[in-house]
């Protein structure tokens, strides 16, 4: 079986623990009268974040008010990128995460109209840049259907803890970048379907709003991890996001 090449640090041993508390307590909260009402807007802050990170200006207003149905003015790709968002959240409980077939079908979701291979791997080269210039040269196309057949193999067999198996794939996605487009809304997205199979309540916890504030660490989480040639700074900063969301949100 492949493994993808990953430490696990002290710090996110310790982590481990601090969710695992976190975690019920959040559970707790989301019970009380207001529930609905958190769910509702934590939903709303998580594509905004999701889709902002990606260049999208829309506020979460307007994202508010797209869910309720109202007109929006703005880009018509930027409200065509927030309706495909809200469909494919709520495609969220029956997305399976083990599943290539449920990947490809949530990013035909997520980027219809706006691309025309969406729920198709890229069949082209593709590289991330920055103002600096390129930052990542991605696989080539040819290897990326291998590629996501041994994450996804790995992700269902290894015996790692959700939380590190989470972040993990997260990483390794971004790595293969197995889409011509729409790979970080996909990617973070696909983190929470992992850790909703740890708790439901990952389904309504913003995470993407903690890494939409902290953006530029997110980007240097994966870069480090690539000169490191594993992912174990993306693992220790993305457990420090979930923490600090759960925390936040009691």
């Amino acid at each position: 079986m492949y493994i993808p090449p990953f430490t696990v640090s002290a710090e996110a041993i310790n982590l481990i623990a601090e969710i695992s508390g976190q975690i019920e307590r959040y559970a707790i909260r989301l019970e009380q009268e207001d529930g609905l009402r958190l769910r509702k807007a934590n939903r709303i802050k998580t594509i905004h974040s999701s889709l902002a990170i990606e260049g999208n200006t829309l506020t979460e207003d307007e994202v508010r008010d797209i869910i309720d149905g109202k007109n929006v003015v703005a880009p018509i790709k930027q409200i065509q990128e927030v309706k495909n968002a809200i469909a494919t959240y709520e495609l969220y409980p029956k997305l399976n995460p083990f599943s290539v077939k449920d990947l490809l079908k949530a990013h035909g979701v997520m980027m219809q109209a706006l691309v025309d291979d969406a729920g198709k791997f890229r069949r082209s080269g593709v590289g991330v840049f920055s103002e600096h210039g390129l930052v990542h040269m991605a696989p080539p196309a040819d290897r990326v259907p291998m590629l996501m057949d041994d994450l996804f193999g790995w992700l269902k067999e290894s015996k790692d803890h959700l939380l590190i198996r989470s972040c993990v794939f997260h990483y390794e996605f971004e790595f293969i970048h197995p889409f011509i487009d729409g790979n970080g809304r996909t990617g973070r997205l696909w983190q929470s379907l992992i850790l909703g199979k740890l708790h439901p309540l990952f389904e309504h916890l913003p995470v993407e709003n903690m890494v939409y504030a902290n953006q530029q660490a997110y980007y240097d989480a994966i870069t480090v991890s690539t000169t490191a040639g594993q992912s174990g700074p993306f693992i220790d900063f993305m457990l420090n996001e979930i923490f600090k969301t759960l925390k936040a949100h009691q």
